[in-house]
């Protein structure tokens, strides 16, 4: 359930805050939209419509409960796409979604793809994304510093690299 004073993910942008619910004209109907302030160290804020919240991925962020299984998925090989014009839609698709599983995917493939080959300029930037925008979303969920996150992603990566 969506409120305000509820943390929730924007997809693309991270954790937010729900500051408030406010009225705007838009082509002269009355529309309402959250107010949303971004909980990374960009700052700002971002208005989106109440009734499209859902359908622009809009969601809660993720449960303390559901950490051990999002870090434990960055330990987990997959198949790297080989054709870099599908991995790149793939992974833009990902990242559009909201789902921090998905970046989680984002994040372990392109680490993948970088033990063989180094990444394009738009695929480190992809993974660079992905990453910051994962490890905001658990920072908030865990209370602890950036810093500490990322090196529990890290440490979940390099586990999956020895394996």
């Amino acid at each position: 359930m969506i409120h305000i004073g509820c943390k929730v993910n924007y997809p693309n942008q991270g954790p937010c805050l729900i500051d408030s619910v406010v009225k705007k004209d838009v082509a002269g109907n009355p529309m309402s939209f959250y107010c949303l302030a971004l909980l990374d160290d960009r700052g700002g804020e971002l208005f989106v419509p109440v009734e499209k919240a859902e359908d622009l991925g809009l969601r809660p962020l993720l449960k303390k409960s559901e950490i051990p299984r999002l870090l434990g998925q960055l330990a987990k090989d997959s198949q790297v796409v080989k054709d870099w014009k599908q991995r790149t839609k793939d992974h833009l698709k990902l990242l559009a979604s909201g789902s921090a599983f998905d970046l989680a995917d984002v994040v372990e493939s392109l680490t993948t793809l970088n033990k063989s080959k180094l990444l394009s300029f738009r695929e480190n930037s992809l993974l660079e994304k992905a990453k910051r925008l994962l490890v905001c979303e658990i920072s908030e969920v865990l209370g602890e510093s950036k810093a500490v996150v990322e090196a529990r992603i890290d440490l979940a990566l390099k586990v999956r690299k020895e394996l």
